[in-house]
């Protein structure tokens, strides 16, 4: 069993790690701490363009402080030299760290198994965990190389009822301002975001951040369609394309109906973000469309929820995908 003081430590690096995306990406956002005697003496997290990695940040932040130290680190240590940076497994071992808590195995076959293998050879204490904290925030990191793909976020805005809009189409606005907050919070994490060409078309939505200190953080636009894009728009023909969206290791699939479907369809979707505000609109435009399913039996078993909480009047649930390829 994981020891307390572990997976306590292991969340705080976690935490740490969210200051990281999306300006790293491509690279994964890692969240490093370095402990001694119960007490933090070095932080960083993976810095803009994805160096220095985050425990480069911190071992520089401790300095001498790390000789004897742990190092609580998200996402294994790379194993490998790069042209912008020397390898993280070497810097801590010419630091002299005692110990090493890695909270996820990297899936990149130029360190996999091999970080924690070269800090071992060096006399290094290491730790491997099944950590949770949401997979240590690396969800994007794991998907691009388990499945060559983006991680999928699904939002919707809905009415007790299930729809998104009125029968004539309003739909400005379903949830209150917090929840809208949120939504622009989740935005600000996100390489991209996608809407469909009839979303785009009927109300040429602006997409970007609105919030004090994150507007540089708009994510990149795409449409859905078969038809031509505006300017600052790119287009995605089908939603199996997302493998070859350049750099992108968090999309944010944020409307409407029928690309709601579509993903869900082609079984793209890995979290769902769903604000349920407190009206009943009554013979509106529903939230999802077909998704492809065959019986009811089917249905069940595919998503956990694993958040909820109250913003504002609104109520906001979040699931994850069940899957079995360690996403």
């Amino acid at each position: 069993m994981q020891p307390a003081d572990d997976a306590r430590w292991l969340a705080a690096a976690a935490a740490l790690a969210e200051r990281a995306r999306p300006a790293a990406s491509p690279n994964p956002g890692v969240g490093a701490l370095i402990v001694r005697d119960g007490r933090v003496v070095g932080r960083g997290w993976t810095q803009a363009g994805g160096r220095p990695h985050a425990e480069a940040v911190a071992l520089a932040e401790a300095g001498e402080q790390a000789r004897g130290a742990a190092l609580y680190v998200t996402l294994e240590p790379c194993a490998h030299v790069s042209t912008r940076g020397p390898a993280c497994s070497d810097l801590i071992v010419a630091a002299g760290v005692a110990r090493v808590v890695i909270g996820m195995a990297d899936p990149d076959p130029r360190t996999c198994g091999k970080g924690a293998a070269r800090l071992r050879e060096a006399g290094i204490a290491v730790t491997e965990t099944a950590s949770s904290a949401e997979a240590m925030r690396l969800k994007g990191h794991a998907c691009a190389l388990n499945l060559s793909r983006p991680h999928v976020t699904l939002k919707l805005a809905l009415s007790l009822d299930g729809c998104i809009a009125t029968a004539q189409g309003e739909s400005r606005w379903i949830t209150g301002a917090a929840a809208r907050a949120h939504c622009h919070r989740e935005r600000a994490r996100s390489d991209a975001i996608l809407v469909g060409g009839g979303t785009l078309r009927a109300d040429n939505p602006r997409l970007d951040v609105r919030l004090p200190g994150l507007e540089q953080r708009s994510p990149a636009r795409w449409a859905l369609t078969s038809g031509e894009v505006p300017s600052g728009w790119q287009r995605l023909a089908s939603p199996t394309d997302i493998s070859a969206m350049p750099e992108a290791r968090y999309l944010f699939v944020e409307g409407g109906a029928a690309t709601a479907a579509s993903c869900l369809r082609a079984d793209l979707v890995d979290r769902l973000l769903i604000y349920r505000a407190p009206i009943l609109i009554g013979g509106g435009l529903p939230g999802i469309g077909d998704i492809g399913l065959g019986a009811l039996a089917e249905a069940h078993g595919r998503w956990a929820l694993t958040e909820r909480r109250q913003l504002g009047s609104d109520h906001l649930e979040v699931y994850a995908r069940a899957r079995n390829e360690g996403i």
